[in-house]
């Protein structure tokens, strides 16, 4: 969002879907991906998959905690 220079609400708007949901993914705090989500969020913002996720290595997550 800060390289599309867009707020929330407007890409929640452009995405169809809700504020608070838009939220849970903004804060990773989404228990499963859903494709047609992550779909509409690269269309409305212009943007390829591999630019919202990344993958973390389980041993990599042990590391960070």
């Amino acid at each position: 969002m800060k390289k599309s220079n867009i707020s929330i609400n407007k890409l929640s708007f452009r995405a169809e879907m809700q504020r608070t949901q838009l939220k849970k993914y903004c804060k990773n705090e989404v228990q499963r991906l859903d494709i047609a989500v992550l779909s509409r969020l690269c269309y409305a913002l212009q943007c390829d998959l591999h630019e919202l996720i990344e993958y973390i290595s389980p041993k990599e997550t042990q590391n960070l905690q």
